[in-house]
């Protein structure tokens, strides 16, 4: 039997809601390699959807999670630049280190590109390893002083959000449309906030969403429940179309809806994607060609947006642009994860980060 110090707590994704917290082997550092001692950890809707049907890239058992900040414990042979006790988060794509993309720095896009908490373990347990292809690429950044580690784990997903507007280019006084109030329509409200939009509208059919997202002060909540969406953008907008629209949910008829909402020249991001069995829609392609409006994919980030989303949330030089903290909404012990990923399922919560400080309460 391994000795107590050579094992650790994980929550370990057995298949399609099974999940078990227990004991298993603590991950050795190798050459080349970091080991983290894992703070906090916050559940994607990812996550969700690995635990309730599975995913290709997750083979069982497997540890999830890849929102990630800690503490590293040990370099391995051969590591520059990082010492024990350097505060941390990870990126998520690691990417072959050899292509077109690669040489960009979009690891994101690498057609061999492997993620942390799907095809290396995650972040769900109280140690992991970043492989030494991720520390090469310096997949693994730095913390800015005084920031929490829950707030840390919001880089992550707010990276995501910096790659899907990157291609918006949200200009001073522009409405911005965000359908889907959950976490991730959240953090696209407050990063649009900070590209000075004009006026912003997030539209959702769920009504602890739409309760939940006044936080975040948009100057108008719609309720589309009874399908007029559509119409009550329109009327916002003058009749005129929002210049940017992103659709934060997966959704047909919110995509659907997105190009009938977009004004002439507009610019739609489908941030969120369609279930693998129903990828399709059906739209009138004119309104393309008519209003010349530009639509664009998102997935994922790459190590820049993490730099980014660092200097956003940071409360350093001046203060944090964007309030991570107002999107965490339940902090949860690693034995409590499922209940984190049923929450946010279920709407009834934002982000829930599985705690591993006992820091933050519940």
């Amino acid at each position: 039997m391994p000795e107590r110090d050579e094992m650790m707590k994980a929550a370990v994704f057995m298949g399609p809601e099974r999940m078990e917290v227990k004991e298993v082997p603590k991950p050795k550092c190798g050459e080349g390699e970091v080991l983290l001692e894992v703070k906090a950890c916050a559940i994607c809707g990812t996550d969700g959807r690995i635990y309730f049907h599975g995913q290709k890239n997750v083979v069982p058992p497997a540890i999830l999670g890849h929102e990630i900040a800690g503490d590293i414990v040990e370099v391995g042979d051969g590591v520059e630049g990082y010492s024990p006790g350097d505060r941390v988060t990870v990126v998520t794509s690691i990417g072959c280190g050899h292509c077109g993309y690669c040489a960009k720095g979009l690891t994101n896009m690498c057609p061999d590109s492997k993620a942390i908490g799907y095809h290396y373990s995650g972040g769900f347990a109280e140690y992991m390893v970043v492989p030494a292809k991720g520390v090469r690429q310096n997949a693994v950044i730095k913390l800015p002083e005084g920031m929490p580690y829950e707030e840390a784990a919001m880089v992550e997903p707010l990276s995501c959000c910096i790659n899907g507007q990157r291609y918006l280019n949200i200009a001073a006084g522009e409405t911005v449309v965000v359908i889907g109030a959950g976490p991730i329509g959240s953090m696209h409200l407050m990063l649009a906030k900070t590209a000075d939009a004009g006026k912003t509208i997030v539209v959702d059919i769920d009504d602890k969403r739409l309760k939940m997202v006044e936080r975040f002060e948009p100057d108008r909540i719609v309720d589309g429940r009874d399908g007029s969406s559509v119409e009550k953008v329109m009327e916002e907008t003058g009749g005129l179309g929002a210049e940017v629209v992103i659709v934060a949910c997966g959704s047909h008829q919110a995509q659907m809806d997105a190009l009938r909402m977009a004004a002439k020249m507009g610019r739609v991001s489908f941030f969120a994607g369609l279930p693998k069995d129903r990828p399709t829609i059906t739209f009138d392609s004119n309104l393309l060609h008519y209003r010349e409006i530009s639509v664009f994919g998102a997935y994922a980030s790459y190590r820049a947006q993490f730099v980014e989303a660092l200097e956003l949330i940071s409360p350093a030089q001046g203060g944090a642009k964007i309030e991570a903290a107002k999107v965490i909404t339940h902090r949860l012990p690693l034995e409590r994860i499922v209940e984190g990923i049923v929450t946010t399922k279920k709407g009834e919560g934002l982000k829930s980060v599985i705690d591993f400080t006992g820091e933050y309460g519940t």
